[in-house]
């Protein structure tokens, strides 16, 4: 026969069974608020305030070297869309630069980076020296990438003519100040310098990757190509979504290889919404026009974030 408990301890007993907890646990709902508190303190900072103060920004006459800064309501936003005023042709212009860019830049650093990462991820040897080789150039800044492919690239002195002459190529290609010279000269150089980083994102999805499947794969009679689609691309597919979405906001974004290497030439042709946006308030000084430019932009770009994000998910589902 088991004895009953008596005293203190048996008070005590009673309570935490009947639903009381220590005091250690009563306290414990704003332990993740604490730890979290930093970070929301940060983002509030940093994040949060600078946006409702771009608001704020877009929604008056602001420039920097006139102290008053009258309030003009939506005046900023709709001279963007107004065909007869100064800043909306050439906004315009700039976003279709930025389409453009785009649309030529993230084909070729979605495919590039993934083709490298399956030879990365093949058994050979040298692969690490391999690996650091295609990942090196991202660790230079734009202001290198910029001024190291700025001579590189030039029409007159320029070494890519130079050996292009060499191997019977045409070396008279001004690749800074024609279209679409300029253009194919722009992307070349972000892949170059950039397909590193979403190689490294395959690679470490590809490890991810249970081998199991491939060896199902092979047992069934599955060739290299079906294994490919049915094995690597379903697995890739988390992040392929990560690498989409990152390459493309990239992409618009693109400002510093423009900046250094074509100046914007020909004709503003190749002058993107960012390279505008900070001319605009930090050269002519109209911040209330670049923060209206800025959330135009950003608003284009949640919208294509959206669409990636929806793609990805129909697809998900139709599995």
């Amino acid at each position: 026969m088991q004895r009953l408990k008596t005293g203190p301890s048996a008070t005590r007993d009673r309570r935490t069974r009947g639903g009381a907890q220590p005091r250690a646990a009563r306290y414990q709902w704003w332990t993740p608020y604490l730890f979290m508190a930093p970070y929301l303190a940060l983002f509030l900072t940093f994040v949060v305030a600078p946006i409702v103060y771009g608001v704020w920004i877009s929604l008056h006459a602001w420039d920097i070297n006139v102290p008053v800064k009258p309030f003009v309501g939506l005046d900023n936003y709709r001279e963007l869309f107004d065909p007869d005023s100064v800043d909306g042709p050439r906004f315009w212009r700039a976003m279709k630069a930025t389409g453009v860019f785009t649309v030529l830049s993230v084909p070729l650093l979605l495919i590039v980076p993934l083709l490298t990462a399956l030879l990365m991820n093949g058994r050979f040897r040298g692969r690490n020296l391999y690996r650091a080789v295609y990942f090196a150039p991202y660790v230079l800044g734009v202001a290198v990438v910029g001024l190291l492919w700025r001579f590189l690239l030039d029409g007159n002195i320029g070494l890519v003519n130079h050996y292009l002459g060499a191997l019977g190529l045409p070396d008279d290609i001004q690749w800074t100040t024609d279209t679409p010279a300029a253009w194919w000269g722009l992307v070349l150089v972000t892949v170059w310098w950039t397909l590193g980083f979403n190689s490294v994102i395959y690679l470490a999805g590809l490890q991810d990757i249970p081998a199991e499947l491939y060896e199902s794969a092979r047992v069934d009679g599955a060739g290299a190509w079906q294994r490919f689609r049915y094995v690597t691309l379903p697995g890739l597919r988390p992040v392929a979504l990560f690498v989409v979405n990152s390459t493309l906001l990239a992409s618009a974004n693109m400002f510093g290889q423009s900046y250094l290497i074509t100046t914007g030439a020909p004709a503003d042709e190749t002058k993107t919404a960012i390279y505008l946006i900070a001319e605009t308030g930090l050269r002519r000084f109209e911040m209330g026009s670049a923060s209206a430019m800025s959330f135009v932009l950003a608003l284009a770009l949640m919208a294509a974030s959206a669409l990636v994000f929806r793609v990805f998910r129909e697809r998900q589902e139709d599995r």
